[in-house]
């Protein structure tokens, strides 16, 4: 075991999954829009409590576009009101510029043990909005645990230039081999389970991104019969038809590279969190 000392005052980050999932917001202005935002990309239901006069022209924007994934109550919220019930939800989002309001549905929640997040009020919130970097399946969450969300904007901005902006096509191409090597050796777990994900981190360490980006499905195809079958990771000339040069252009040559590039990076951001936040405690 290292004996390096697990720094506290963080938070738990994980990928949080509401497919399918009722989320409540209450509040419709510009930061319930940006609520809603988040939370349309996980394929959850929203039910939005505000009055129609409070809607930011965002928040209008989505309820047209979205209509299916989205109830809009046109009230205020109240507490008692049969309509609204905070138990019946997965998950519940204040963004009101009413802070005792917030507090209020806050303290209902945790009864209930249902997770909540008030705007700007971080000691109430049971998880916090970062900032993020998207480009299709990739997604790289930036937090400061609510200590300066401005802070957390210009390493988002720093984080996205380190990017080509290619490798969400990587993760899909890896993705569609991953689910075909499933069909072809299906299971969880043992030994053919451990031979997969080795097989699939040898091809992943072998191929550049460009490369794993370039596959096609035929190529998929014909990688697993010549690579999986036999037990052997082709080299990508082997398989990739009329493979043209590297679209990357940042030098960015491997899936290696890249994450030495992001490692170095992030340390310097923990360290310089941490720096700040000793300067905050001697303040």
């Amino acid at each position: 075991m290292s004996d390096q000392k697990t720094i506290g005052g963080g938070s738990l980050l994980i990928a949080w999954q509401l497919k399918g999932k009722r989320v409540l917001i209450v509040g419709g202005g510009e930061v319930g829009a940006q609520r809603i935002d988040s939370i349309l990309a996980t394929d959850a239901h929203i039910d939005l409590v505000s009055p129609s006069a409070r809607l930011h022209t965002r928040t209008k924007q989505f309820l047209g576009a979205y209509p299916a994934r989205i109830t809009h109550l046109d009230q205020p919220f109240a507490f008692g009101d049969s309509s609204i019930d905070v138990g019946a939800y997965d998950m519940v989002l204040t963004a009101l510029d009413d802070n005792d309001l917030s507090r209020r549905i806050v303290e209902a929640c945790r009864v209930i043990r249902v997770p909540v997040n008030a705007a700007d009020i971080p000691e109430l919130c049971d998880f916090y909005f970062g900032g993020q970097v998207r480009d299709g399946p990739l997604q790289i969450m930036i937090s400061t645990n609510g200590n300066g969300p401005r802070i957390a904007a210009l390493i988002k901005d720093r984080v996205k230039g380190a990017l080509s902006g290619k490798e969400g096509e990587a993760l899909v191409r890896v993705g569609a081999l991953r689910a075909k090597l499933k069909e072809r050796a299906p299971g969880v777990g043992g030994e053919l389970g451990k031979k997969r994900m080795r097989w699939m981190s040898r091809v992943c360490e072998t191929w550049s991104l460009e490369e794993l980006g370039s596959l096609g499905d035929e190529d998929v195809g014909m990688l697993l019969d010549e690579g999986w079958e036999r037990n052997r990771v082709p080299a990508p000339a082997e398989i990739l038809k009329g493979s043209k040069g590297s679209f990357w252009g940042k030098g960015v040559k491997s899936a290696g590279a890249l994450s030495a590039s992001v490692v170095s990076f992030m340390a310097g951001v923990v360290f310089a969190r941490v720096a700040f936040s000793v300067y905050q405690s001697r303040r």
